[in-house]
């Protein structure tokens, strides 16, 4: 795990708290913008940022978040540019950084090379929504190489072999996934059942392991960390800065709001 991940997760729980990973869509509204949104976040109480690459064809993400990479596509948002933006982030600040994304825009620019742009920007792991474990042989071998940890996600329907696979590689801390579906509000209620599996997969695995999708309240990311070492907090930024259109400052006040709002009851 790097040093930076592992001083907060360590922090974290020597304070009996939960870890507040929040992510953002880069160039929603648009590239500088997100690096305004970014340090917002990072006032407001978030301990690890999730920059998200924004993708033409983003298959986890819900309608809130897909619309948030279409808007940022448009005004020049990429995975090269959230790995600048990255750069940029760690000029000013320690704050460990996660690059999220999908497996094109990286086969595109070469397995090997954008390991290496991620690790010379400072970043400190890359989670790609759509490498399963078993693949992805020569990222993975260039992150060890380059002290880049690899996140896994797992979800409420990864069998045994598959968390095995996960385990065999994963590095840094495991994405849980709450629900079977996509990024955003869920109707079902998981995080009960998110916060047992949790608990299991950090025995099992030997890592910290965060929930995600579909928390966008205090009273749910409470719930998940009664078995989770932290969650994570997406859509619910995403959305404040959609609802603020081109206000960046308004847009970064309100994405600050929803993780101080979450901050405060964790």
């Amino acid at each position: 795990m790097s040093q930076r991940l592992s001083r907060v997760f360590a922090t974290a729980k020597e304070q009996r708290r939960g870890v507040l990973v929040a992510y953002l869509c880069v160039g929603d509204p648009d590239v500088e913008a997100s690096l305004v949104v970014a340090r917002a976040l990072l006032a407001a109480g978030a301990d690890v940022l999730e920059l998200g690459a924004p993708f033409s064809d983003p298959t986890a993400d819900g309608p809130v978040i897909a619309r948030a990479s279409a808007r940022a596509i448009a005004a020049g948002g990429s995975m090269r540019a959230a790995i600048a933006v990255g750069a940029r982030l760690r000029a000013e600040s320690d704050a460990p950084l996660v690059l999220f994304g999908y497996c094109n825009p990286i086969v595109v620019r070469g397995e090997r090379a954008t390991v290496e742009a991620v690790a010379d920007a400072g970043i400190d792991a890359m989670l790609v929504v759509d490498m399963p474990p078993e693949e992805g042989a020569e990222l993975r071998a260039e992150a060890r190489a380059r002290g880049v940890d690899v996140i896994p996600l797992l979800t409420p329907t990864s069998s045994t072999s598959r968390i095995a696979a996960a385990k065999a590689s994963a590095s840094g801390f495991v994405y849980y996934v709450s629900v079977t579906g996509v990024t955003g509000a869920t109707t079902v209620d998981p995080f009960d059942d998110a916060a047992r599996a949790a608990a299991r997969l950090r025995e099992e695995m030997g890592l910290p392991v965060v929930v995600g999708f579909g928390i966008d309240d205090a009273d749910k990311a409470r719930r998940a960390l009664v078995g989770a070492d932290g969650v994570v907090v997406g859509t619910a930024i995403v959305r404040a800065v959609e609802e603020r259109g081109a206000d960046v400052a308004g847009a970064a006040a309100a994405a600050a709001d929803v993780v101080r709002r979450i901050r405060a009851g964790v």
